[in-house]
């Protein structure tokens, strides 16, 4: 399953909004600095459809608040 991620860090109410099935905003608390906002991306989208981190991948937009993440499921 792909993904479509638009990303909010910095956010002060973590959470997530699903706008379609495939297209979602993840709003985390961490700072994009030194790859910790995708970290915790990742974790939040796992957490939410109830998978390991090791199976959420980051396929475009590592820098960007716009993502493609693929899920192996």
């Amino acid at each position: 399953m792909i993904l479509s991620i638009h990303a909010k860090p910095n956010s002060k109410k973590p959470g997530i909004e699903k706008l379609t099935e495939t297209e979602w905003v993840v709003r985390i608390k961490s700072l994009p600095v030194e790859g910790k906002a995708n970290e915790e991306l990742i974790q939040r989208i796992a957490d939410e459809l109830g998978t390991s981190p090791s199976k959420v991948q980051i396929l475009q937009g590592g820098t960007g608040k716009k993502k493609k993440i693929l899920i192996d499921i």
